[in-house]
């Protein structure tokens, strides 16, 4: 029997049926499970659930002489929650805030990786609410999310890297008009893209020096590996299945696992194209730093015949041509870095300056609106090449980490 009791009177042994309240309330993944575990007990007491479900023909029911409530039955209809728009926020306020859920989501990620591997299915509710969490985030503000995801350790790219491409595909499925139902399906495209990365040895995926012929072929594999997991869970759609196998083709022909071209490569498996490498490549990796987003939207755009131009284009729009993130300077000298896109036009960011390039010496730091002064970006300039150390500090307001900002 279902009963519906204060999160005050869990206790182990309990059978949760579900979890009252958003999921970055509590952040467990799984939708039902035993409550076995003291640490879950404490967690689940330590959250903002104020009540929960629990069966009692799977598991212990409140204990005698407690306040209960009344049985009743679950309803059968809900109202999504995509139906709630989230209102618009300044850059900071979204950067503390998609912290938490990066940190939560990858959790989920981690967990839901490794079940697949171990050949289980998706728990559909629990994955439809962590992609509508994300998407909930990037309405809030565009960039936030997607922006503090480049901020991931090597250690855990692979669960980052999947949080982020869900966030970049949910932005540029708004950018190209899509209906919010394949907004919603390209989320969970971008979430389980690279679930056959679970499939490679980490000896190869940690790899620091060039791969052999041998090794580039089991990462070659893991668009199939990937999709063979997802077809244990019927719940998958065709179309989620369709970018994790086909997100290393090339709109030229020249990419695998099955060299198709054009026409004969979907629209979303070349969302996903653009979502994958420019995350890959703004990420630190074992074997190279990460690259500038100013600087990998400009080689990206520079790889003829690798990205539909339409596609590519819509995602520019997106990120803007000098990303959240991006160190420029100004014809007046002086350097900085964006901290927010202008709405009238890709051109004129607002920039947080705080060096002359002259004197080369610190100034006073300052938010340069660049659609409403005189003032240029006049190129993109390298961080290795100037030794600055706290960039990331200075567009997401965060301390500077030596650890993950997601633990």
């Amino acid at each position: 029997m279902l009963k519906c009791i204060p999160a005050s009177q869990a206790r182990l042994g309990m059978y949760i049926h579900k979890l009252n309240g958003a999921w970055t309330g509590h952040g467990f993944w799984k939708s039902s499970f035993l409550l076995i575990h003291l640490q879950d007990l404490q967690r689940l007491q330590r959250s903002q659930v104020q009540s929960l479900w629990i069966d009692t023909q799977k598991g212990e029911d409140v204990l005698p002489g407690e306040l209960q409530s009344s049985p009743v039955d679950l309803p059968t209809v809900s109202v999504p929650a995509r139906s709630v728009v989230a209102p618009r926020v300044d850059m900071k306020a979204e950067v503390a805030r998609a912290v938490k859920v990066c940190a939560l989501a990858k959790s989920a990620v981690v967990e839901m990786f490794n079940d697949l591997r171990m050949g289980g299915a998706i728990e559909p509710a629990r994955v439809t609410s962590l992609v509508e969490e994300i998407s909930q985030s990037i309405l809030r503000h565009p960039h936030a999310l997607i922006s503090l995801a480049r901020l991931k350790r090597t250690d855990e790219y692979t669960y980052m890297h999947s949080v982020a491409v869900s966030g970049l595909m949910i932005a540029l499925a708004r950018q190209l008009e899509l209906v919010p139902e394949l907004v919603q399906e390209a989320g969970l495209a971008g979430l389980f893209h690279d679930v056959g990365k679970m499939a490679i040895p980490e000896g190869i995926l940690s790899k620091a020096g060039k791969l052999t012929d041998a090794e580039f072929e089991i990462v070659r594999n893991h668009p199939q590996a990937g999709a063979d997991m997802l077809r244990n869970s019927p719940h998958i759609s065709a179309l989620v299945l369709d970018v994790c196998l086909h997100h290393h083709e090339k709109c030229n022909g020249e990419g695998y696992p099955h060299g198709l071209s054009h026409d004969q490569i979907s629209l979303f498996a070349k969302m996903g194209a653009v979502c994958d490498v420019y995350d890959a490549v703004t990420s630190e990796r074992p074997y190279k730093q990460g690259w500038g987003p100013a600087d990998a939207i400009q080689k990206m755009a520079e790889w003829k015949g690798h990205f539909d131009e339409r596609v590519f284009q819509a995602f520019v729009r997106c990120v803007g041509i000098y990303p959240v993130g991006a160190l420029v300077r100004l014809e007046s000298g002086r350097i900085g870095v964006v901290i927010e896109q202008s709405q009238k036009s890709l051109l004129t960011p607002m920039v947080k300056v705080f060096f002359s390039a002259r004197s080369r010496l610190p100034i006073i730091q300052a938010v340069v609106n660049l659609a409403e002064q005189r003032d240029r970006i006049v190129g993109r300039e390298n961080i290795e090449d100037w030794g600055f150390k706290q960039i990331d500090e200075l567009w997401s307001g965060l301390p500077q980490s030596k650890g993950s900002y997601f633990s």
